[in-house]
């Protein structure tokens, strides 16, 4: 129970839900608890009729009729009790579910780039589903359940007391056994949940995969192979779900085997009494039976409610590993600031912590506003690196990065990020339509001003060819669309927050040379100052560059403008020569 100790908060924000649904159950079965004394009298009242201790026969009939209408009455007032019950304590289970999602969502957002580095997507998405559901079935069915049986066992053994104590003791004789044999249970049944909860993660994280990179796996033809590969882990998900399930059922057998005996005891033990004048009527023993059978599903879910709650520890305990871990990125000022495209790196340096490989080693330059920065380098130089920490999407090891004379620890990472028009390398687009895509970048925007950032972006005569133009609805990923056609629409969703800091990394490379040399032409005349940095392969997309910066395993090799590295001979001036050529053979 010390991983669940974790939602208590929970627990008193729903107090009074609780509570009233506490209150409910007993009043619940009391009502119900009724009916055994009133059949214990009711027989009772026919065995002395019988004997002749009561002669006459309306007496009868009216104690009969009585306790008839008692009987109804009790049963329909706990059954509105019960309904109650579920209203009020079932509903907190999912509003405490509710509000676990959102807990969950919302860390994995604060979580830095590092985490979903080790984390595989099928595993969060099945933690933020299957094992907080694991956990409201304990918030739940468990509490109420256990509550009802607690209710029910103290009322119970009240009533069967003061009836017979000696009937009492053998009645409930069986129950140590039972609590034994639920203690040993319940620690193999935490283990094997652990294992279903871990299995089921593996499996959603494949089939995530797999839907993922569904046009790879057709591509190369290796379905079958896929198939085996999901059957593999299916089976092994399987079998660990069956041995739980066989140990689950045990439970119910026992419970029925353990209340059996009870029955025995009742009927034997009761006989006995009855026989030695020692109860007060035979109808003792048909309350006293009633009573068992009352416990039968009580006892029965205590194994159920064992299982739940050990399935919901498992489950808790996961959520916990991902709740408890802290942001690298921490925001140490909430202060709005407003940036003017000022950008200086100081003796920049970083390291990737997953892999050790040391990324950026001593950078330095510095960008005033409006300025143009082109980057070129090799694959694996840090370009991307270095962009990913302007946007504070790591945090450096030495150094500083300012942005107007401020360090960029010390400004607040939401307002900075909302000043800047981000376009990465992986684009990304939702199944939404075009527009909205577009508006991602600024929901409040009109839509003048999408088709405006979209002629910017040279995407507008594409989507009017489609026959819901704008409204045009995107598949997974844009799976509809063409790498160009995505590439251009992610900036126009960059462009529509006329950002002061406009960012590319190597966001053009999909797009043949004459609309690359239009976008670039129409950012050259964006009519609000923007600072902006273009990562390329293509020396004619970052030319233009007032600074440019070759990068080479993570240092700055060459630095300055289009003329400058051309008379140099290095890295720059070999890749434009080479370019150019290729672009006279093509």
């Amino acid at each position: 129970m010390k991983e669940l100790s974790y939602i208590n908060k929970y627990f008193s924000k729903y107090k009074k839900n609780l509570i009233s649904g506490i209150i409910i159950i007993i009043a619940a079965r009391i009502l119900l608890l009724i009916t055994p004394g009133l059949i214990r009298n009711s027989i009772n009242v026919i065995d002395n009729y019988r004997t002749g201790t009561i002669s006459n026969l309306e007496i009868v009939e009216t104690e009969l009729i009585n306790n008839i209408f008692l009987i109804l009455l009790a049963s329909v007032l706990a059954g509105i009790f019960t309904f109650l019950t579920r209203q009020t304590i079932i509903n907190v289970s999912r509003y405490v579910e509710f509000d676990l999602k959102n807990e969950i969502y919302n860390q994995y957002q604060k979580l830095s780039l590092n985490f979903y580095k080790v984390n595989q997507t099928g595993d969060l998405m099945n933690r933020i589903s299957e094992d907080v559901s694991k956990v409201r079935m304990y918030v739940g069915p468990a509490f109420m359940y256990s509550i009802n049986t607690i209710t029910l066992l103290v009322i119970v053994i009240i009533y069967m007391y003061k009836q017979s104590p000696i009937l009492t003791y053998y009645t409930l004789s069986p129950l140590p056994f039972l609590s034994i044999t639920i203690y040993k249970l319940s620690k193999l049944i935490n283990k094997k949940s652990i294992v279903v909860q871990e299995n089921l993660s593996e499996l959603s994280s494949f089939t995530q995969e797999s839907f993922s990179g569904i046009t790879l796996i057709k591509s190369y033809s290796i379905e079958n192979k896929n198939y085996e590969d999901f059957n593999s882990l299916s089976e092994k998900c399987k079998q660990s779900q069956i041995s739980l399930v066989k140990l689950q059922a045990l439970f119910f057998p026992l419970m029925i085997l353990l209340i059996g005996l009870s029955n025995l005891f009742v009927i034997y033990i009761g006989g006995i009494q009855y026989f030695e004048g020692k109860l007060e009527g035979i109808g003792t023993i048909a309350e006293f039976i009633i009573y068992v059978n009352m416990l039968t599903w009580p006892v029965a879910s205590l194994g159920w409610i064992s299982s739940i709650i050990q399935q919901a520890e498992a489950s808790q305990k996961r959520i916990n590993e991902f709740l408890k871990q802290k942001s690298e990125i921490v925001n140490q000022n909430n202060t709005k600031f407003n940036i003017s495209g000022e950008i200086e790196f100081k003796n920049v340096e970083f390291t990737y912590k997953d892999t050790g490989i040391k990324a950026l080693k001593n950078i330095n330059f510095k960008l005033k506003k409006d300025d143009k920065l082109g980057i070129i380098g090799k694959t694996g130089s840090g370009k991307s690196t270095l962009l990913n920490l302007i946007v504070r999407l790591y945090n450096i090891d030495e150094g500083k990065i300012n942005f107007d004379t401020k360090n960029i620890n010390s400004v607040d990472i939401k307002s900075l990020r909302s000043q800047i028009g981000y376009v990465p390398q992986d684009v990304f687009l939702f199944s939404d339509t075009i527009e909205n895509n577009i508006k991602f970048g600024s929901i409040n925007s009109t839509e003048e001003d999408v088709i405006n950032v979209c002629k910017i972006a040279d995407i507008h005569n594409d989507v009017q060819g489609f026959e819901n133009k704008y409204k045009t609805l995107l598949g997974e990923r844009g799976v509809n669309l063409s790498g160009g056609q995505k590439q251009r629409i992610s900036i126009a969703r960059a462009l529509i927050r006329k950002p002061k800091l406009l960012i590319f990394d190597d966001c053009l490379s999909a797009v043949d040379t004459e609309t690359e040399e239009n976008i670039i032409k129409s950012l050259n005349n964006l009519n609000h100052p923007t600072t902006s940095i273009i990562v390329s392969h293509r020396i004619s997309s970052i030319k233009n560059a007032n600074k440019i910066i070759v990068l080479n395993d993570g240092k700055i090799e060459q630095y300055g403008t289009h003329e400058k590295l051309m008379d140099e001979n290095g890295y720059y001036k070999q890749t434009y020569n080479q370019q150019l050529i290729e672009k006279e053979i093509s």
